[in-house]
């Protein structure tokens, strides 16, 4: 299954080797390897709301406790949970494989 990641969809450039890195550094969600293969993403890309520092409308985020309501609103969180249907990794599992 070929997934698109949340990079990809925000069209952010932000990914290793992309366009806005110079300006404002590689999201660490791109990096995440911990959720690798996590909802079918590549790295944290298809779990970035519960990643903390990642980008989105232009402004660096803070925690899952700080960042999810935003999240909870995006059309890329609401289009992995409709893509993932019963295989969605939920928030509490991410924040559990993240921890270890």
């Amino acid at each position: 299954m070929s997934s698109t990641n949340c990079w990809e969809h925000k069209k952010c450039g932000r990914q290793p080797g992309g366009p806005k890195v110079a300006e404002l550094g590689v999201c660490p969600v791109t990096t995440s390897t911990r959720s690798n293969g996590l909802n079918h993403g590549h790295n944290g890309g298809r779990a970035c709301w519960v990643i903390s520092g990642s980008l989105c409308g232009g402004k660096v985020q803070g925690s899952f406790a700080s960042k999810m309501t935003n999240c909870a609103a995006c059309d890329f969180y609401v289009a992995v949970k409709a893509e993932e249907g019963n295989t969605y990794v939920n928030s509490s599992a991410l924040l559990k494989v993240l921890a270890t």
